[in-house]
């Protein structure tokens, strides 16, 4: 069992320093960049796959050198085995369009086609939610979106995936596809691991990806595709490949701190007593 995970780096707009150029483009390489917190989810989906049916996990990323970093932290929290970042500043400025043929592109250079891709729900410097579905539509895959729990059955090669319907998030319909597939995970996707053996195959996996992750060397360890090695044609990536237009950004400031901070040592016997004191009230029963 192979699968792909699709993860993105997003500015830390926690830190109020995102950069824009004079034509309104985010310049990422002069951001402080997290990963996209949708990714998660679709992280959660891919270990528990790997739990329940071994194999393989792959994460693809595309944007600046900087977002091997982004990989890194994917690998730890997913215990993936490859990490494949497409860069190249041909690629930069791109919209979801150029970004999925881009994506798409770097699927179809893999070793090993995956059985299942997943993708985030949708990014926070986007909020669009379209790059997962049109890379999908580059592939001509089936798609399965908005899943909260889903299954694999290997001999009949298909996935079974619960997901939430659109505009009721109190329905929920069980629906089937063929692999290989795309899934979306939802925010409110929630891995399971029921069996003992399985929670015993998520510890052992977690031992074995923090010995590789000290050992982790970005410079090695990350396979990264620029421009060429993918054969793109320049004329369908980047900001020449894509076909929206921004009209307008507005800079976010950094949010001033409201709140005042008194930090008590812990030897501190005085200061520990005023804060006992304080919380007091808040322990008493009604």
């Amino acid at each position: 069992m192979h699968t792909l995970v699709l993860t993105k780096g997003v500015p830390d707009f926690r830190e109020g320093q995102v950069s824009f150029d004079e034509d309104g483009h985010l310049e990422r390489g002069k951001t402080p960049t997290v990963m996209n917190p949708n990714d998660k989810h679709a992280l959660e989906a891919a270990l528990q796959t790997k739990v329940r049916h071994g194999g393989t996990v792959s994460l693809m990323s595309m944007g600046p050198p900087g977002y091997k970093e982004v990989l890194e932290e994917g690998m730890r929290d997913v215990y993936a085995d490859d990490l494949y970042l497409l860069s190249d500043r041909e690629m930069g400025a791109a919209d979801t369009w150029a970004t999925s043929i881009t994506l798409s592109t770097g699927i179809d250079h893999l070793d090993e086609e995956p059985d299942v891709v997943f993708a985030g729900f949708k990014t926070a410097d986007g909020e669009t939610g379209h790059t997962g579905p049109q890379t999908c539509w580059c592939q001509d895959w089936p798609i399965v979106t908005h899943v909260v729990a889903l299954d694999i059955d290997e001999e009949e090669g298909t996935l079974r995936a619960k997901r939430l319907v659109e505009g009721d998030v109190e329905e929920i319909e069980t629906v089937e596809a063929p692999l290989p597939c795309f899934v979306v995970a939802d925010p409110e996707f929630e891995p399971t691991y029921r069996k003992a053996d399985h929670r015993l195959r998520h510890k052992d996996l977690r031992a074995e990806t923090e010995q590789r992750a000290e050992a982790l060397d970005l410079d090695e360890d990350v396979t990264v595709w620029n421009q060429e090695a993918l054969n793109l044609d320049p004329d369908f990536i980047g900001l020449d490949g894509s076909p929206t237009i921004v009209s307008g950004v507005d800079p976010i400031p950094k949010a001033p701190s409201e709140r005042e901070a008194t930090v008590i040592e812990p030897g501190d016997e005085e200061g520990m007593e005023s804060l006992f004191e304080e919380l007091q009230p808040y322990a008493e029963a009604d």
